[in-house]
């Protein structure tokens, strides 16, 4: 309240405080003077000074008496305005440290490229290349042959090529041969992946009618047999690469589906979802059925991805029949769907490290982590618990135990992988409270949260993490607890007579960045 006396005027303390705000041209002069920040571009400055006066005027309305005056010096203004410019022009899109033990994390970029791939792909992206050009007949040529060659070799098919990513693949094939045609399909096979793909949906889009044949648990051949009409236009085959049913089941194999179409005249295309060109078994992984198996069975059109177990980039390929891949190379849609030079750069290079099974398990990010031993992985957690202990600080508590890892990425739903984790706890701080610092850091760590410890599993880690992560914890345990993110709150229960108006809530929290409980884990894949 103001009140007056004679012709003096007292001001609350919260309006003394609004009245000390800095202008936002003074805050762009002294920005002028310091290198950091004179670099960033005025735009950025400008609006970063406002939101650091905004901030600070909603702390003064909110903590009113209590507020700190010595927040509003220029030093501790020009602090806050340098982190919120440093958070403005870092990228959206940046690396993070996937500490999870998915493999073939949906969340986290799913597969990491081989050096030699990354090299090659930063030649393609930095000069001129033959995207589209044939150099031997000095002419217009395909994106496609880029890859089709080393795609026929490795698959065995007569034809090949590449597109955006699998969804798109399937999309393209089925409006291609059975666009206002019948496809008929196992109702046990009618897959959904990951952010709500499902095959029906898909089909829908394609224009072919879905025909559902047998139970969810048990299809027979003569299921197939008795849902064909003059309108049916294909079989189709969707493996269950990210769930699988057991108990009383039975499906029809491929090469019996491939015999029938033959007899009826019908195609059969299976789509592979995350298709392999090396036996995993080799390697006391799941067997999956390889592309060489699936195009050796008959299939005449066969699907996967190129950044799941291929280890490769987002990708869509396609391979089967010459007579049917010129059908579906010809479809306007491919237009829309077509690869890119970088991703073609990287999955050819991708391609070329199979051509030797053995280099591709060493090189391959992916299958040298899904085969890495677990003598290794063992080493690898005492390293890291051994960083930590290094940081001398009492407060941390680190221990090394079992985990087991995942594969992720809608692959190998029921594979296990043994691994060795080093779990960690803070005292004074809460797993969650944690988890939400660390994943904030920079670079950002991504773990797991189990039995109240933040997990660690090396399986997914680089060689350069362990130091970084040092560091991440390093950091955590040096700053003051009133600078560190504010832990996750549960929603709380609404009041139980809502007919008394609530208080004044129109001023905005001081710090809303609080994330969820715990997003770490990875969703549907």
């Amino acid at each position: 309240m103001i009140t007056m006396s004679n012709t003096k005027i007292s001001l609350p303390p919260p309006a003394n405080l609004l009245r000390m705000l800095p202008a936002v041209d003074h805050l762009l002069n002294l920005a002028g003077a310091m290198p950091d920040l004179a670099r960033a571009p005025r735009a950025v400055l400008v609006q970063c000074a406002r939101r650091a006066v905004d901030r600070l005027r909603t702390a003064i309305l909110r903590l009113g008496a209590d507020f700190d005056p010595g927040r509003l010096d220029d030093a501790a203004v020009m602090a806050l305005m340098a982190g919120l410019v440093a958070d403005a022009m870092r990228p959206n899109l940046r690396r993070v440290i996937n500490a999870t033990g998915v493999v073939i994390h949906t969340n986290l970029g799913r597969s990491r490229l081989a050096p030699s791939v990354i090299e090659n792909l930063a030649e393609v992206a930095g000069r001129y290349s033959n995207l589209e050009f044939d150099l031997a007949a000095g002419r217009r040529g395909s994106r496609y042959s880029a890859v089709e060659d080393l795609l026929t070799e490795l698959g065995g098919a007569e034809a090949a090529m590449a597109v955006n990513n699998n969804a798109g693949a399937v999309l393209l094939a089925l409006e291609t041969l059975a666009r206002g045609r019948e496809v008929i399909v196992s109702r046990g096979e009618l897959v959904e992946i990951g952010g709500a793909f499902r095959i029906p949906d898909v089909m829908a889009r394609s224009g072919a009618i879905l025909k559902e044949v047998g139970a969810t648990n048990r299809t027979h051949l003569r299921d197939y047999l008795d849902a064909v009409t003059d309108r049916a236009a294909l079989f189709l085959k969707v493996h269950k690469s990210n769930y699988d049913i057991v108990g009383f089941t039975a499906e029809v194999a491929l090469p019996d589906l491939v015999a029938a179409g033959r007899e009826r005249g019908i195609p059969v295309m299976e789509d592979l979802g995350s298709g392999s060109f090396v036996d995993l078994s080799r390697f006391g992984l799941i067997r999956e059925p390889t592309v060489r198996d699936s195009v050796a069975a008959g299939a005449q059109v066969v699907t996967f991805s190129g950044d799941k177990l291929l280890g490769g980039p987002q990708a869509g390929i396609i391979l089967g029949e010459r007579a049917v891949m010129e059908r579906i190379k010809k479809n306007p849609l491919t237009r829309a769907l077509r690869i890119d030079k970088l991703t073609l750069a990287a999955l050819e290079s991708t391609l070329r490290l199979y051509r030797d099974p053995e280099r591709a398990m060493d090189e391959i990010p992916t299958l040298r982590a899904l085969s890495m031993p677990l003598e290794m992985l063992a080493a690898e957690a005492h390293r890291l618990a051994g960083l930590l202990e290094s940081i001398g600080d009492d407060r941390l508590e680190v221990e090394v135990r079992d985990v087991v890892s995942r594969v992720g990425g809608g692959a190998l739903p029921l594979q296990e992988l043994p691994s060795r984790c080093v779990a960690v706890s803070a005292r004074g701080l809460s797993v969650n409270a944690v988890e939400s610092a660390l994943r904030r850091g920079a670079p950002p760590l991504i773990g797991r949260i189990e039995s109240d410890r933040f997990l660690m599993d090396p399986r997914t880690l680089m060689a350069d993490d362990p130091p970084a992560i040092r560091d991440l914890f390093a950091g955590l345990l040096a700053t003051p607890p009133e600078n560190r993110p504010a832990p996750p709150k549960k929603p709380s229960a609404p009041p139980k007579n809502t007919s008394v108006p609530p208080k004044n809530t129109s001023a905005p929290p001081e710090n809303t960045s609080a994330p969820p409980e715990n997003t770490s884990k990875e969703k549907g894949s």
